[in-house]
C-alpha cells in the first residue's frame, strides 16, 4: 500500500501517521580532492558490490593509494562492520605501513565508532567525500576506488 493512500485513509478515520526523522549523520569537515605527492599518503576506501551465482550478496571493500592509483586490498565479504574494517586495516598496516589520510563516503562503517577511534588511536586524518545529491556518482566522488568493479 502507498504513503498517499495510507495518509488518506488514516486522515479519513481520523487519525495520525507518525513519520520516522532520518537519523542525521554528523557533518566532518569537507576539503577537496587533491592528488597526494606520495605513495602511502592518501587511501581511498569504498564498498563495491556483487552476487554470486546463488544470488547471495558479497560486499567487496576497496582500498587504493591515491598517488600510485595502485589496488592495495580488495576484501570480499558477506557482512563487514567496523570492527572487522579496523582489523583488516591493522593487517594491511603491518603489510605496508598506514597512510596519514583515509578518504571514505558517509558509510556507515566509515562514520562509527569502530573507525574513529581507530583513527584517532593511529594518529590517522579520516576525510569524507561531499554527499551526493543524486544516487548518480560523479567523477569526482570517490573517483579512485569506483573503477575496481568487476562482473564475474
Amino acid at each position: 500500500m502507498g504513503l498517499k493512500r495510507v495518509e488518506r485513509l488514516y486522515a479519513q478515520a481520523g487519525l495520525q501517521v507518525r513519520r520516522r526523522k532520518r537519523k542525521k549523520v554528523a557533518l566532518a569537515e569537507r576539503q577537496p580532492l587533491l592528488r597526494p605527492q606520495t605513495a602511502n599518503e592518501v587511501w581511498s576506501m569504498d564498498f563495491v558490490f556483487d552476487r554470486t551465482a546463488e544470488g547471495r550478496v558479497i560486499k567487496c571493500l576497496t582500498i587504493v593509494d591515491d598517488a600510485t592509483h595502485e589496488a592495495i586490498a580488495v576484501i570480499p565479504e558477506r557482512a563487514i562492520s567496523g570492527d572487522i574494517l579496523t582489523r583488516q586495516l591493522d593487517r594491511l598496516g603491518l603489510w605496508r605501513g598506514l597512510p596519514q589520510i583515509i578518504r571514505t563516503d558517509n558509510g556507515k562503517e566509515f562514520c562509527g565508532w569502530a573507525m574513529l577511534n581507530w583513527a584517532h588511536q593511529r594518529g590517522i586524518t579520516l576525510r569524507q567525500i561531499e554527499p551526493r545529491a543524486s544516487r548518480i556518482r560523479t567523477p569526482t566522488s570517490n573517483r579512485s576506488t569506483d573503477g575496481y568493479v568487476t562482473n564475474a
